[in-house]
């Protein structure tokens, strides 16, 4: 909890009065602590402000009473601080849908549901956000080891709506420009700027190199074109996407017409990977909870002529993993990876590591959703809806960095036998529930009037019929993780 408090009053900046400094302060604990749905007025419910005027609580997120721009440099420097000088900056870079039910709430409308099944296109009402971590790995000092993500930048990213069709050709025309503004990989690309240059404004900033770890959606031509110096990218490509090696002298200087750019076309990525005669390479990384040995081919340097323009490229092929779905079944195997990463001298076990913690951002958005209420709060204005959301995220990532600078001497409970990590993965750090469960003993400990919360319980025998289910409020409280 100290920890947690420290890390908020560095956000004091972004408020313009101390009173509205602790209302924020008073919803973020309980948006993390709150046991039901995490609704504005369960927020306040949790706080114990229920038959208060609720009003000023709604006119925060309402009236845009904190600069949501300015909460994110609070998590972006302790980062920093955390990784050792010189060492790269991993961002981790993806978009994200809510499900939405109203058709009046601000920034909604049509997506395609990434959960779908890949014979048909279903359609979900949903707001999207844009979101980008940074990877906090366990051993700053190696390039393989087990990292967590923290949040440090939400972006909502609505479609503009679409004119009429009894418009005329002036707004149908603002319609097209603003919808090429406002896609997702431009969004990106923006975003990547900002963060470039808030990274720069730190200590030491501008000796960091940006390592960004995207999916292929970002991995196209508006990204890649305006990437922001010092920064590499690290993303996913079609298997038969089309690479050219580099033009040699003869056809550089052929006297005529226009410098050439792009050699003779080599073979797609998918038949590189079938080539018998390139090697494979063993690399090893962290993974799924544990250290592993993974198959690659790297082929440097050539070019993406449809994306990457004249940047020199590296691809990296990663073999399928073989696994069994149980004891004594067929072996399985995975989908082979396509990387393709800008830095054609960048080692290899550094792009395959980096783009293994991009798993993590996933688990954000799953952390965001179920156990932080991300998008449950009833607001329907477009301030309303964006401050909310980064203010969520924003009380997630000072969840996740207290816990890592407290350094907790002992864990939290045992886990039941059928959750404990298996001998193949012993790797096992505190998973956000675990960490919501530390903090609300923390808080709620002094006011349950528990001298001492690790003590055991005292057993007694009784001669009659025991009680169906004791009413321990103490046990409900500290050890929820709902």
């Amino acid at each position: 909890m100290a920890c947690w408090n420290a890390l908020f009053d560095q956000a004091r900046g972004a408020f313009a009065q101390q009173r509205t400094a602790e209302r924020a302060r008073t919803l973020a604990l309980s948006a993390l602590t709150c046991l039901g749905r995490r609704t504005l007025s369960g927020l306040l419910c949790t706080a114990g402000q229920q038959f208060r005027d609720w009003s000023a609580a709604y006119r925060l997120f309402e009236r845009e009473r904190l600069d949501s721009q300015a909460l994110w440099p609070v998590p972006l420097h302790s980062v920093l601080k955390t990784l050792p000088p010189g060492r790269p900056v991993v961002a981790l870079l993806d978009d994200t849908l809510l499900r939405k039910r109203g058709h009046h709430i601000a920034g909604t409308s049509w997506r395609r549901d990434p959960l779908g099944p890949h014979f048909a296109d279903n359609f979900i009402w949903a707001s999207r956000f844009l979101q980008i971590s940074l990877a906090l790995p366990e051993d700053p000092a190696a390039f393989a080891s087990a990292a967590r993500a923290i949040p440090i930048d939400l972006q909502h990213a609505p479609s503009p709506r679409k004119p009429s069709r009894r418009a005329d050709a002036q707004q149908w025309q603002n319609w097209r420009l603003a919808s090429a503004a406002s896609t997702i990989s431009r969004r990106g690309a923006e975003r990547l700027t900002h963060l470039r240059h808030a990274i720069d404004q730190s200590t030491d900033g501008a000796s960091r190199s940006l390592l960004v770890c995207a999916d292929a959606t970002f991995t196209n031509c508006t990204v890649l074109r305006d990437l922001p110096p010092r920064t590499i990218l690290v993303g996913r490509i079609r298997k038969d996407a089309r690479l050219y090696a580099l033009p040699t002298a003869e056809e550089e200087n052929r006297g005529r017409g226009r410098r050439r750019c792009y050699g003779q076309l080599l073979p797609t990525p998918e038949q590189w990977r079938r080539d018998e005669a390139l090697p494979w390479q063993s690399v090893r990384a962290f993974a799924a909870g544990n250290f592993h040995e993974f198959q690659i081919k790297c082929i440097t340097p050539l070019r993406w002529k449809h994306a990457g323009g004249e940047r020199q490229l590296q691809l990296l092929i990663v073999r399928p993993i073989a696994y069994r779905r149980r004891k004594g079944a067929h072996l399985d195997y995975r989908n082979p990876a396509y990387l393709i990463c800008t830095d054609p001298t960048l080692a290899a076990e550094q792009i395959l590591q980096s783009y293994l913690w991009r798993w993590e951002i996933e688990l954000n958005f799953r952390d965001e959703k179920t156990l932080l209420g991300f998008g449950q709060p009833q607001v329907r204005s477009d301030a309303a809806v964006r401050t909310t959301a980064t203010f969520f995220v924003f009380a997630y990532a000072l969840l996740l960095l207290a816990l890592e600078n407290c350094h907790l001497a002992h864990g939290p409970l045992p886990r039941p036998r059928w959750q404990r990590p298996r001998l193949r993965r012993s790797y096992s750090r505190i998973t956000t529930p675990q960490a919501i469960s530390l903090l609300r003993a923390d808080l709620w400990a002094s006011a349950l009037q528990l001298p001492n919360k690790n003590g055991f319980a005292t057993l007694h025998n009784y001669a009659t019929k025991p009680f169906l289910i004791h009413n321990s409020l103490q046990s409900a409280v500290l050890y929820a993780s709902g």
